[in-house]
């Protein structure tokens, strides 16, 4: 064949190529231009009882590898597109994406004053419980949403992301029925996760892994305002600061490091503990293990470690997050987690309600234009916290008498006395008023003082983005699927290569 005819044919195929899967990409799949085509809330006239109600297949109480987690969370996005959002918040060593399910009433868009809660389970490979309780949470939350009266209260008035596998790497490798043992424990790399975030105490030089550095980035787009995450081989609850400046001497005397916050950590995790169905019991997992009054400990009382996750997240960023150690083998068979659900049900479905008591609100200037960024503590409780891009803030508190303080750039500091009570979250808005040399441009003005930390440093006060999800809005992170004309491009440019490959 002639040079010339033949790259006629070629062009031709490709052409039609292109052209056929232009036109199945856009049969295939809606995609919308504009956020606000989302529903704010739960569309009572989408709502399909049938679809809900219909005796559709549950989830097996068995162990889903990858493979098999991958496709049940894609199931659940497509059959349930109003209550859950799929979303990937990075890739692992080995290439597997980190998925995290939003399940709310509003899963793609950010409703006003809605708080973040979060999920993660698996970050130790080989401890598998929590991974499985994550996927039948998930399904029972969106399966309950037309008859449990609490469940709809908490997905209309939460965003709730879960993250089944942190490490799903080491998963792939871990072996059921292994009840102790570390294989399968690190990621592909040999890695702790759990001992590799920024530590408060002392500093981490372990090399960051692809998996902590994608939670890192997710935590820095949405402020969550509550978390837990889940591990095995104990059955208890512990809570911060796992770490304390005197760990080596913490190990011979197991002495409590902690936070300004205690009382509200101890509440959590007291609160899951004791409504699980054993936890609070305390009891040993076997002779001359460790017993837990109330199935609760500080962290650095059990045991001090650096770089931990719990840590990093109060910390940094503010949200209050325990760690659940949900049964004492670490991958018992998958004949027990049936078990499992239902000593836990209760207690990971209440749990994220603790996110609306305490104090809420948004911080404004005179105009009631939103303020981002401003710094943010409760007099006393010296680690702080910021106001999201559009002024929100969130803070769990229990019953009493406090005093805000507010601090942002150009303005004059702020101090306001509230109360919280038990049965619902005060609000408070605070209105910011500019400094008298702010409006002048010649003057160069310091910035007002940040909140002293409770060992006598800063805090780092400075802003973080809160973004994320579909059009840059605080929430549902980026979605696996490009959307608008900007995929279709994305996908005809893949097509067109793959093509010229074949062709040479």
């Amino acid at each position: 064949m002639k040079p010339a005819m033949w790259y006629l044919t070629m062009l031709i195929v490709g052409f039609f190529y292109i052209y056929l899967t232009a036109i199945q990409y856009i049969r295939g799949q809606a995609v919308p231009d504009n956020g606000n085509n989302y529903q704010t809330l739960y569309d009572p006239d989408y709502f399909d009882e049938y679809l809900f109600n219909s005796p559709t297949p549950s989830l097996e109480f068995e162990y889903h590898d990858y493979t098999s987690m991958t496709s049940f969370l894609r199931a659940m996005s497509a059959t349930y597109p109003n209550l859950t959002a799929l979303y990937s918040i990075g890739k692992t060593v080995q290439g597997r994406d980190l998925w995290v399910m939003v399940v709310s009433a509003s899963p793609y868009e950010h409703i006003l004053g809605q708080p973040n809660v979060k999920y993660v389970a698996n970050m130790h490979g080989n401890e598998a419980v929590g991974r499985e309780m994550l996927l039948h949470l998930i399904e029972h939350l969106v399966k309950s949403y037309s008859s449990d009266s609490y469940v709809r209260w908490l997905l209309d008035n939460t965003r709730i992301h879960i993250l089944p596998s942190l490490n799903p790497d080491g998963f792939e490798v871990a072996r059921e029925g292994t009840c102790q043992g570390g294989q399968g424990r690190y990621n592909a790399r040999g890695f702790d996760l759990n001992r590799n975030f920024p530590d408060y105490f002392k500093q981490n030089n372990k090399k960051s892994q692809p998996e902590s550095e994608a939670l890192k980035q997710w935590l820095s787009k949405i402020q969550f305002i509550l978390s837990a995450n889940f591990h095995g081989g104990a059955l208890v609850a512990s809570y911060p600061f796992d770490n304390s400046p005197n760990s080596i001497y913490q190990q011979f005397t197991s002495t409590p490091s902690l936070t300004p916050d205690d009382d509200v950590f101890n509440h959590l995790a007291s609160f899951y503990s004791f409504n699980h169905a054993t936890m609070h019991l305390g009891l040993p997992c076997k002779p001359g293990a460790p017993t837990f009054k109330n199935g609760t400990t500080n962290g650095a009382a059990w045991y001090p470690l650096t770089g931990g996750m719990q840590d990093y997240n109060y910390i940094w960023h503010g949200s209050m997050d325990i760690t659940i150690e949900m049964s004492c083998c670490k991958y018992p068979p998958a004949s027990e987690l049936a078990n499992f659900w239902q000593e836990n049900k209760k207690s990971l479905v209440r749990y994220l309600g603790e996110a609306h008591r305490g104090v809420r609100g948004f911080i404004m200037d005179e105009a009631g234009t939103a303020i981002e960024g401003a710094s943010i503590k409760i007099k006393g409780r010296a680690v702080g916290f910021q106001s999201t891009r559009y002024g929100e803030y969130w803070r769990v508190l229990l019953p009493g008498i406090y005093t805000i303080e507010v601090y942002a750039d150009d303005f004059e500091p702020r101090e306001e006395e509230f109360s919280v009570v038990e049965s619902n979250p005060t609000l408070l808005n605070v209105t910011m008023y500019r400094t008298a040399l702010s409006a002048d441009p010649q003057v160069v003005q310091a910035s007002p003082a940040p909140p002293v930390a409770f060992n006598g440093e800063r805090v780092d006060w400075r802003p973080r983005p809160i973004i994320g999800g579909l059009h840059q809005q605080q929430g549902a992170g980026e979605l696996e699927n490009q959307s608008g004309f900007s995929g279709i491009l994305s996908s005809i440019s893949e097509r067109l290569s793959g093509v010229l490959n074949f062709f040479g």
